[in-house]
């Protein structure tokens, strides 16, 4: 099937072939200067035609004639490109994101050994342990093709040739991949994920300042001038200062502040609050209000307001694979942690009614679809997996049923999480083998891969050289770097498997809200948190939404994984306010 925004493997035949085309620069003639250029392309990067050249600020145009043709717009990068579109009033229904395919075939396990291939893992980072998988910034391109990916001063981007040579070599990298539908698979999803990002930044999360500044005074007091606290937080510091009988305590000082609690016979070794919390003195209920407080003014306070909210819209820069396990994050404004003190702000327009949708328990049910665990998925039939799973083998406890779970895949190997792992293990043998495998292959640094054959990077020779030890105390820490990465590598097949449903889950949306029953363009996809979509729509089309987002978590679970006794179901709720979703 071969729809809108669908993120499909797109097919080639007679009576439907695909069509590339290849966005990039050439010389303009003046000056040394570039222009945009337009080339058509088939599958294999040859061109069926000349290549089109716009003119200056003519793209827009020209991009709008070509799309009712339905082509894949092949680009260096969509963050520099869409953004423009959009403000010409122009958007596309797919594209192939070079600097994120890049990324993907650099670490696919799937992908087979090439002059391509090689250039890019040898420049590639690695990664010897992270627990969670963490932040990973796109490798550096091969020295061939240094430009295509440079932050491009120019407005005409990176050159056309570089972009089809680039293509060409992804291409073919794929096509000799050992699973090359479930690689095109990622591909195509992850592409779309660029283009739903830069659509989210655009259309912005509608947010009332005056809802949040009257929230800010009701917990802070007045906005203070520069540098001063706000009133409440003076309040608190003269109590923790009375408290502590330190009248020039700064609470802002995690050295001051581990200082005078000490003095005051609390013995902690952090100021954080889950350990300050274990200690009686008057000092901790003050202190612990401070920090709250604090965290608000700093993180979403007045400045925060005057940097990130405009024209009623908060418009973060999302970073769609942002993370190793393809999880998107965030540069500035904190867009993936946004605290329930603020979710009041969060307001649709006149007429509108934001849907949030919540992937209900998504990585367990992940799992059980990567096992092909049929208890499992018996458990998972209902709205809560975890008491599914107390019911079949935990005599009903919910809670210990979910620590054991988390455990596995987490890795939690001590405490009572790890005593009741082999129940787990018993009831639920195919599930836990892929998590035990996963952990097994990465703790002697061996890298691992998602459902769709998304890798992780492998160890780095110093770290492989520091498992060859001599000394017992070498030999304790090697020990533990290798079970730090097994449990990495433990959690990324889980979690990466299921940033990739996520993100077919949001190209359906997307897809079927274009084509759907909800009127566009009124209907956006307003916010996205790695197993939760918002959407704002208008009111009396919220039923329709609902049944969207429903479809659309069903056909991406179909999508993945093909007709399975397993559903990923989705919880619903239209709202006139995000706090109101939780």
């Amino acid at each position: 099937m071969d729809k809108p925004g669908d993120c499909r493997n797109d097919t080639v035949t007679a009576q439907n072939v695909l069509m590339y085309i290849a966005v990039g620069s050439v010389p303009s003639g003046r000056d040394g200067g570039t222009v945009h250029a337009l080339q058509a392309l088939d599958a294999t990067g040859e061109r069926p035609g000349d290549q089109e050249v716009p003119g200056p600020g003519n793209l827009p145009a020209a991009v709008a004639r070509a799309e009712h043709r339905r082509p894949r717009w092949i680009w260096g990068s969509t963050r520099p490109v869409y953004p423009a579109l959009l403000t010409a009033g122009v958007t596309v229904d797919r594209c192939w994101d070079l600097e994120l395919t890049r990324t993907i075939l650099t670490h696919s396990g799937s992908c087979r050994p090439s002059p391509y291939i090689d250039a890019l893992r040898t420049a590639a980072p690695r990664i010897d342990g992270a627990d969670p998988p963490r932040l990973l910034l796109p490798p550096p391109p091969p020295p061939n093709q240094q430009s295509l990916f440079e932050d491009p001063a120019r407005t005409s981007g990176p050159a056309l040739e570089e972009v089809i040579g680039q293509f060409r070599d992804q291409s073919a990298a794929m096509a000799d991949a050992a699973e090359p539908g479930r690689l095109n698979l990622l591909v195509a999803a992850e592409s779309a994920g660029s283009l739903i990002a830069a659509e989210m930044e655009h259309w912005g999360l509608p947010w009332r300042r005056d809802i949040h500044e009257e929230l800010l005074e009701r917990r802070l007091g007045p906005r203070p001038p520069d540098g001063a606290r706000p009133r409440e937080l003076e309040r608190l510091v003269g109590e923790l200062r009375d408290a502590l009988g330190n009248p020039g305590l700064n609470p802002d000082s995690p050295q001051d502040l581990l200082r005078a609690l000490h003095r005051a016979g609390v013995e902690v070794r952090t100021t954080r609050s889950w350990e300050l919390e274990q200690h009686r003195h008057p000092a901790i209920i003050p202190l612990l209000a401070y920090k709250k407080l604090s965290r608000l003014l700093s993180a979403n306070g007045w400045n925060w307001l005057d940097a990130w909210i405009h024209d009623g819209r908060f418009r973060p820069e999302y970073v769609v694979g942002g993370v190793v396990s393809g999880r998107w994050a965030s540069r500035g404004g904190g867009a993936l942690q946004i605290p329930r003190e603020v979710r009041d702000a969060v307001r649709p327009d006149d007429g509108h009614v934001l849907i949030v949708a919540d992937a209900a328990q998504l990585e367990p049910r992940v799992l059980a679809a990567l096992g092909r665990d049929a208890a499992l998925a018996t458990a998972a039939r209902g709205k809560d997996l975890y008491q599914g799973i107390a019911d079949q083998g935990f005599d009903g406890d919910r809670a210990k049923a979910k620590l054991a779970m988390l455990g596995a895949m987490y890795g939690a190997t001590s405490g009572e999480s790890g005593q009741l792992m082999p129940r787990l293990a018993r009831a639920y043998p195919q599930a836990i083998a892929v998590v035990e495998a996963a952990a097994r292959a990465g703790g002697p640094g061996a890298a691992v891969g998602s459902h769709l054959g998304r890798g992780c990077p492998p160890a780095s020779a110093e770290w492989l050289a520091r498992q060859r030890t001599t000394t017992a105390e070498e030999q304790r820490r090697a020990d533990g770097a290798a079970r730090a990465r097994g449990r990495f590598t433990r959690n990324f097949v889980v979690q990466a498997s299921a940033a990739e449903w996520a993100l077919c889950w949001l190209a359906e949306i997307r897809r079927r809200l274009a084509a759907g029953p909800v009127p566009q363009p009124r209907s956006r996809i307003a916010f996205f948190l790695h197993d939760e979509v918002v959407l704002h729509v208008p009111g009396e089309f919220a039923a329709e939404a609902t049944t969207v987002l429903e479809d659309a978590a069903r056909a991406a679970t179909r999508l993945l994984f093909g007709e399975i006794p397993l559903d990923l179901p989705i919880t619903t709720v239209a709202v006139g306010s995000y706090a109101d979703a939780k």
